[in-house]
């Protein structure tokens, strides 16, 4: 299955990023290589393989929980280059569309 252009550039819409006209047909002809190369997933036999979650043998390697000292809340911010009420400020990253 081929991307198409409109595809392209609803993938980098979604994305947040922002192609040159003259980026869009590179992009789309890489995408669609690597599209390509991982549906020859596809050819592999997996007749008899058990599906996994992990590619080790270790199994909910917990450690155990200690209390110890962290910053105060003053101290986490006060090198932020932005603070509203003692609090980290960020830029919206997200638009309400």
């Amino acid at each position: 299955m081929a991307l198409t252009r409109e595809e392209v550039l609803k993938v980098a819409k979604l994305s947040m990023l922002e192609f040159k006209e003259s980026e869009i047909m590179g992009l789309q002809s890489e995408l669609n290589d690597i599209l390509e190369f991982v549906s020859k997933l596809d050819e592999a036999n997996v007749e008899g393989i058990e599906p996994m979650t992990q590619v080790n043998d270790i199994y909910n390697s917990f450690r155990e929980d200690k209390i110890i000292d962290s910053l105060t809340k003053e101290e986490a911010i006060k090198n932020a280059p932005d603070k509203v009420d003692g609090t980290f400020a960020v830029p919206r990253t997200v638009s309400e569309n």
